[in-house]
């Protein structure tokens, strides 16, 4: 049977608050379609603005089967690219980050301006225009301190989601911080169960003892699950709001993206093991309120964040295989925030990086499991995990019409 039938049967026919049938989780077939999709269609975070301080500073990343470089230009724009040589496909930027007065394959030279213009390709013959040969551009937008790409010809319009999210981001002044540390782990199960797991508190109590000492398990705290009843979490946004923080939960029509703001346990202000602030020094010069709790922004399907007053942590995910996911932790501070004096990275890590490797433990034994010939599909908790049937809903509802189509997504072509 077509994979793309037999993957859209499997949506049509799946039981309603059911996790979903065994080939979505591992099949490497279903998964180039999550990549054709989702992933080569769709906004996806990829970095912040201050990862790029001054201008020649870049960023690389994997996408599937594309390479990306992301470029501070001479006019502060902030510019993405295929990161393939117009000459013969070769990478341009073959480290991670770092900073270049003009990016050089080092192949053979080939020479492009920040903003992507081929300056210079030796010995090549007369007639040879090098403004045919410029790097190809990708979609690149920023929100709020957060870089988005997306890969398609014709993106889909980003001002409904910087409508939303921006004015929760901007008093954060994430564009102004820095990254204290950053770690990326490879968790061998699909990219879906990573979300699934993030995306209820079902497991905390029993897996998370460090995380629980400040996050609330309840199920209103994300917002799916009735928060504007519960009185916790409405008298926390009245009290945020009133200081100038937007904080209400709010989520977009297709459920992709959504905020809110949480309150944290007891008298906790930070992720510590105390519930104590891990930076003596605020992380925007504009929040000073008592007790914020943590903004949390999610967009599928690369990130979630949580955003506190003292720092902010920002999880990507990003597919490698049918069975393997690169999740990558960022911890940023105010850019004046000295370490070993305003903070220790110990003290400052510790609760997520904790938590990271349980979720992985976690998402990989549930990978494991799900590999068994038993397997089948099992019902979520309706009181505890609202998010992870409105994550699948999402993805169902996201993914079908595309199966539907039928044909491949137009995506910009690389070299």
């Amino acid at each position: 049977m077509d994979i793309r039938n037999d993957m859209l049967r499997l949506l049509n026919s799946r039981r309603q608050g059911f996790s979903l049938e065994q080939p979505f989780y591992t099949d490497p077939d279903y998964f180039k379609l999550d990549m054709e999709l989702i992933w080569y269609r769709d906004w996806l975070f990829i970095g912040h603005d201050c990862e790029l301080p001054k201008p020649g500073s870049y960023i690389t990343v994997q996408i599937g089967d594309y390479p990306v470089v992301l470029v501070r230009d001479q006019q502060g724009k902030i510019n993405a690219f295929h990161n393939s040589c117009r000459h013969r496909g070769s990478r341009v930027c073959n480290t991670e980050k770092g900073t270049a007065a003009k990016l050089v394959c080092p192949y053979h030279q080939w020479t492009y301006e920040l903003d992507g213009r081929l300056l210079f390709a030796r010995q090549m013959a007369d007639g040879f225009d090098k403004s045919e040969f410029s790097l190809k551009p990708i979609a690149c937008e920023s929100v709020g301190g957060y870089i988005f790409i997306c890969l398609a010809k014709e993106p889909a319009d980003f001002a409904p989601m910087r409508a939303m999210i921006e004015p929760y981001l901007l008093p954060h002044r994430l564009r102004e911080a820095k990254i204290a540390f950053e770690s990326t782990i490879i968790e061998k199960g699909n990219w879906k169960l990573v979300w699934e797991n993030n995306r209820e508190c079902y497991h905390c109590a029993a897996n998370h003892p460090e995380l629980c000492k400040t996050f609330p398990e309840a199920p209103t705290v994300t917002g799916v699950n009735g928060a504007d009843s519960d009185p916790e979490m409405v008298a926390h946004w009245a009290k945020c709001e009133a200081s100038g923080l937007p904080s209400k939960f709010r989520i977009d029509p297709a459920g992709q993206y959504r905020a809110t703001r949480a309150p944290l346990l007891r008298d906790a202000v930070s992720y510590t093991m105390t519930g104590k602030l891990a930076v003596k020094k605020n992380l925007s010069d504009t929040v000073s309120a008592d007790r914020i709790g943590t903004l949390m922004h999610y967009h599928y399907p690369t990130t979630w964040n949580h955003i506190l007053i003292d720092h902010a942590v920002t999880f990507r995910v990003l597919p490698i295989s049918a069975t393997e996911t690169a999740v990558t932790t960022k911890w940023l501070v105010h850019k004046d925030a000295v370490e070993g004096i305003d903070y220790t990275i110990e003290d400052l890590t510790h609760v997520w990086t904790e938590t990271n490797d349980q979720d992985r433990r976690i998402v990989e034994e549930n990978a494991f499991g799900i590999l068994s010939p038993a397997y089948e599909p099992g019902p979520y908790s309706e009181l505890h995990e609202g998010g992870v049937i409105q994550f699948v809903e999402w993805y169902a509802s996201f993914i079908g019409p595309r199966l539907a189509e039928g044909g491949r997504p137009a995506l910009r072509s690389v070299a």
